[in-house]
């Protein structure tokens, strides 16, 4: 990925299945996925808060994530963590990503259809 760009077009729905992938480990609060998704990626995918809330947000109102809020050296953190409908979108995304990425790969050889 080239410096710089972080989030290109094709990079739909990466930021959710990350963000799944990762509170399906253990539970965190949004600043902590951004460093998070940096971390795993090698700091190939960089998303600022203002692509995990959202995301949070709409994976909580489709009750794939529960929260709760703890108190963290005076402040108030909004912890997430998956339900059981999360694990099962997680397992969704995960076999589309295979599949898919599977197609690309063949393509990207190209030596089945004559592409040198």
């Amino acid at each position: 990925m080239a410096k710089g760009k972080t989030n290109p077009e094709f990079m739909t729905g990466v930021p959710e299945l990350l963000i799944l992938r990762l509170l399906s480990e253990r539970e965190m609060y949004g600043y902590e996925l951004v460093q998070a998704i940096e971390a795993v990626t090698g700091e190939e995918i960089k998303v600022g808060e203002g692509v995990v809330y959202p995301i949070l947000h709409a994976l909580e109102a489709q009750g794939c994530l529960s929260s709760k809020r703890k108190p963290v050296n005076g402040r108030t953190r909004v912890y997430y963590a998956t339900t059981a409908a999360g694990k099962r979108r997680l397992g969704t995304l995960v076999g589309e990503w295979q599949r898919i990425t599977g197609a690309i790969t063949l393509a990207m050889k190209g030596s089945k259809h004559g592409i040198a």
